[in-house]
């Protein structure tokens, strides 16, 4: 009897062992169910609101931007970057977020005159170009196939750096592909909780390249279609706002010659100027490019000016306009979108300038050194794009410069439409040479001299026709 209860209790007890291998074997594939559900509602999210965006007609650049951001989301990584496939066979990083480390070595005196983690990170978020199958990105560019790499240190493959902040401890690399045709590449960097990325990381990433890559292709293809029905409103809607919000009178100040000139390379344009004279006497000048055309733009374009007038109200010195207008403006602006801003102020009694710049290209000072000779400099400042970073790193870039304006001194106020416009040959009419312009165009009134360089970026071109909106604003001083 005992061996028969002993072998009864044996096998009750292996039953017992094997109805808890099974249940964990359930609870185990319901977690991996559930895993999988998630993983397919983060793709489903994610083409949805690719839907969403290729209905209102977002360009390329802003496709890939929702694609990064979604990458950082489904795996709580710390940054990620999408290298954009060019004509010429390069890859071009169109798509930053978060503090992606280079995957290239940055030469020395890059990081020897970054004297400050601000400037560091302005420099990482300029764009960064590879040639096929250069590095881990071209690699991947050039096989067409993802890759994991759970431990990012101990990976040849991978350039590190001296900076701990920008170390590389995993990575996913992911080609964004229609039909074999490669679009461009999604690079993810170092989860947040300091772990190695998963399989259901890579997974996830894989999908969203895979996934983009048909909505990118299918966002091409309905682009023109798009334009097409938005272009007749967009343009009708957004003159009327340019018209009204760019000033047609200057103010009347003794000793002070201003002309402002605006060429948009369409119907509508980017660049914002505005001029007004302050209770002080002294002379408000602003010029500011923003992002993206269209109603958009305009809008935006009228909020920065509105504000930009309280502000100067309310602030003596340019530097705190341009914080107050970043810490105003920026938040309510979309995640795609920026402005770079120029504001000086100009006291016709103390004979100075003085300015703050957000990004914006530098003014250009036409004045007589101490020896008498004719030079014309940048006056420099730092700063970074509205509508960019945050309050407090945009506060800790700012920099106020003042100068001495005084007689037969001018300044002009320019947007990169000038400087960057092209021969056929693709070279740039450059700061280099709107440089001399002035300096040969110096005895000229303001609104002459404004004339003259559209006239010289035109001979230099071959075209009255430009890829991107003039605008100029100078002042003479008598």
């Amino acid at each position: 009897m005992f061996p028969f209860l002993l072998g009864l209790a044996l096998g009750a007890g292996s039953l017992w062992l094997l109805f808890l291998a099974s249940r964990r074997q359930i609870v185990r594939l319901r977690e991996e169910k559930q895993m999988l559900q998630q993983e397919k509602q983060i793709v489903v999210e994610f083409m949805h609101n690719l839907v969403e965006d290729i209905g209102e007609g977002m360009s390329r650049e802003q496709l890939f931007k929702s694609m990064v951001h979604a990458a950082i989301l489904s795996t709580n990584a710390l940054s990620a970057c999408v290298f954009n496939r060019t004509s010429d066979d390069k890859l071009q990083g169109v798509a930053v977020e978060g503090l992606f480390p280079p995957q290239k070595e940055l030469p020395k005196t890059s990081t020897d005159k970054l004297s400050t983690r601000a400037k560091f990170i302005e420099q990482v978020l300029k764009s960064e170009v590879y040639e096929m199958g250069e590095g881990i990105i071209g690699s991947v560019a050039k096989s067409g196939k993802p890759v994991l790499i759970e431990d990012a240190t101990q990976d040849p493959r991978v350039v590190q750096h001296t900076d701990s902040s920008l170390m590389v401890r995993s990575l996913i690399v992911a080609p964004i592909t229609f039909r074999k045709e490669l679009i461009g590449v999604l690079a993810v960097a170092n989860p947040s909780d300091g772990m190695a990325f998963t399989e259901t990381d890579f997974s996830l990433v894989e999908s969203i390249a895979e996934q983009a890559g048909m909505a990118i292709h299918n966002a091409d293809l309905m682009k023109i279609q798009i334009e097409k029905n938005k272009l007749d409103f967009d343009i009708s809607m957004a003159s009327s706002i340019q018209g009204m919000i760019l000033p047609k009178k200057f103010p009347e100040i003794e000793g002070l010659d201003i002309a402002a000139l605006y060429r948009p390379a369409q119907k509508i344009g980017g660049d914002l100027y505005d001029v007004f004279e302050l209770e002080s006497g002294k002379l408000g000048i602003a010029v500011a490019d923003v992002s993206g055309k269209g109603i958009p733009a305009s809008l935006l374009m009228a909020i920065c000016q509105t504000n930009l007038r309280r502000f100067a109200k309310e602030f003596e010195c340019p530097g705190e306009v341009l914080k107050a207008l970043n810490r105003e403006v920026g938040p309510e602006m979309r995640q795609d979108m920026f402005v770079t801003f120029v504001y000086g102020i100009i006291d016709p009694v103390a004979k100075t300038l003085t300015l703050a710049r957000a990004g914006h290209e530098l003014p250009l000072l036409l004045h007589h050194n101490k020896n008498g000779e004719v030079v014309v400099n940048p006056v420099g400042s730092e700063g970074m794009a509205i509508g960019m970073v945050p309050p407090e790193l945009f506060d800790m870039i700012i920099e106020v410069k003042t100068v001495p304006f005084n007689s037969r001194d001018i300044v002009v106020f320019f947007t990169d439409g000038i400087t960057e416009a092209a021969n056929r040959d693709g070279v740039e009419f450059s700061d280099l040479r709107l440089r001399e312009t002035i300096k040969t165009l110096r005895e000229r009134s303001a609104t002459e001299l404004n004339d003259g360089i559209v006239s010289s970026v035109e001979r230099f071109t071959g075209s009255s026709v430009f890829a991107d909106d003039l605008t100029l604003m100078t002042v003479r001083c008598a």
